[in-house]
């Protein structure tokens, strides 16, 4: 991290709207708003960006398989992922969609960027080509014939004239960016990304033949071919700051600030090499850091995936639960970095135990215990010291820093039973009215720490601690 930057930009990746959201979207959503919270902790500017992609190919089809204009289908699954934004309470700054004006315009300049640096050639190419991918692959990316990403989608043979990107001209850059040990978390995703750009990484196609590919951007003097869709969405990161046409934000974010993104493990050769290698080639400043997170797995630790059809609807737990308490799951009882696995079972045992019997029941004894024996709220201290608690945020490692928090609940919870406040009350009305200040005081320094994890409790908590009152109702009742 650079403590010396005051200015701090998280971007996630976008997401195709080919489908309802799921839970493993919402979980990088999640991650991204918690670093972005913390970041505002610290007193950064910070800018929060996501959005949606929706050229490509599967779109089309998608669109037509529900006998919709492609027009329309996208605007409507668009507004199921900007519904996201309230269901789990996101602090984002833009959504941008590759469709929209802006964008396209930024994939046009930045095509001209790169055909001026020299780096886009035209040839023809002949290979196996995944739908679901969006992209050629190889043999090696084969799984019993099908594409091991995608199981039920048979890659089709496919011969045409491309645009390619020269990659191989960032082969030196890319290594030297790539030996930075902050370029990319966990560690080993950056060894995978050295990996690939010695071992496998070659030139890529960046274009389609009108003819095969009708739904894209098109590309700058030249209709008969429509842009690849990975090299327009690319360019939302830096679109989503107003790049070319207002560049005061892209300034002060892209060239002057901090720059993180946010990808699924399966984005590693995408972000960590094509895309810095894009960047290189359009004279712009690489990102910072990239952090990977696993997949989010079903029964049987199969990942989730709308082509598979085994996903979750992150609305349909909030429905039921609320936000705060899928926000606590997936940042806690998912992994950072690996995959973790996510049943309804799973994640009721865990709201119970932890939210209902853990934080909701000690909010209860302590705020009933207040608001009996003492006139008002104790005095606040102005700060903290939350330097253990930062120090994981600046690893990425948000489910370590969930884990520290509730560690202060259990030693604040076995600290009651210890020395049992309700009885030293009775016996010394100022000792007790002491002891119980102290754990208020412990208490609202935990409501802080909530700030990016739960951040509706966090508002709530400190209001109740501030007003001496304890909750009218379970703040999560418990699930039988």
């Amino acid at each position: 991290m650079s403590p010396s930057k005051k200015s701090f930009y998280i971007t996630t990746t976008i997401p195709y709207v080919n489908a309802e959201p799921h839970i493993g979207f919402a979980l990088e959503l999640v991650q991204s708003d918690a670093i972005a919270r913390y970041q505002r902790l610290l007193g950064k500017d910070v800018f929060f960006g996501t959005g949606t992609d929706e050229y490509g190919q599967k779109i089309l089809e998608a669109s037509q398989k529900e006998g919709k204009n492609v027009e329309d289908y996208v605007d409507h699954y668009a507004q199921k992922f900007l519904g996201l934004k309230d269901i789990l309470n996101l602090s984002y700054d833009n959504f941008i969609r590759t469709t929209s004006k802006e964008n396209i315009t930024a994939a046009q300049e930045f095509w001209r960027l790169c055909d001026k640096r020299g780096d886009i050639y035209k040839k023809i190419y002949r290979g196996l080509y995944c739908v679901g991918c969006e992209k050629f692959i190889t043999e090696k990316d084969l799984m019993n014939g099908f594409c091991a990403l995608h199981p039920s989608k048979k890659p089709e043979i496919v011969e045409e004239e491309n645009y390619f990107f020269r990659l191989g001209n960032y082969k030196k850059q890319l290594l030297e960016y790539l030996s930075n040990e902050k370029a990319t978390f966990p560690e080993w995703r950056r060894a995978e990304a050295i990996d690939f750009v010695k071992n496998d990484m070659e030139d890529f196609s960046i274009s389609r033949d009108k003819k095969r590919f009708s739904w894209g951007i098109s590309i700058p003097e030249d209709d008969t071919q429509l842009m690849y869709v990975w090299f327009g969405a690319f360019v939302n990161y830096i679109s989503t700051l107003g790049w070319p046409n207002s560049k005061g934000i892209f300034e002060k974010f892209w060239l002057g600030g901090e720059k993180v993104q946010t990808a699924g493990k399966d984005m590693v050769k995408f972000q960590s090499v094509m895309w810095q290698g894009m960047l290189m080639s359009a004279g712009m400043p690489t990102t910072d850091t990239i952090v990977y997170h696993g997949f989010i797995t079903g029964e049987g630790g199969i990942k989730m995936s709308k082509s598979i059809g085994n996903v979750i609807n992150p609305v349909d737990i909030v429905k039921e639960y609320g936000t705060d308490a899928l926000r606590y799951f997936l940042l806690r009882e998912i992994t950072p970095f690996e995959d973790s696995p996510f049943t309804m079972e799973r994640f009721k045992n865990s709201y119970n135990a932890n939210l209902a019997n853990g934080l909701g029941n000690l909010a209860s004894r302590i705020l009933t215990l207040s608001e009996k024996y003492l006139n008002k709220c104790p005095e606040i201290p102005e700060k903290s010291d939350f330097t253990e608690y930062f120090s994981f945020f600046e690893k990425f490692d948000i489910k370590q820093a969930v884990d520290y928090i509730w560690k202060e609940i259990g030693e604040l919870d076995k600290f009651i039973q210890e020395t049992e406040p309700f009885k030293v009350i009775k016996a010394d009305e100022k000792k007790g009215k002491e002891l119980i200040s102290d754990i208020v005081l412990r208490f609202y320094r935990i409501a802080r720490m909530l700030n990016p994890i739960m951040p509706e409790m966090n508002i709530l908590l400190k209001k109740l601690i501030k007003e001496n009152k304890k909750p009218e109702k379970p703040l999560f009742p418990r699930k039988d």
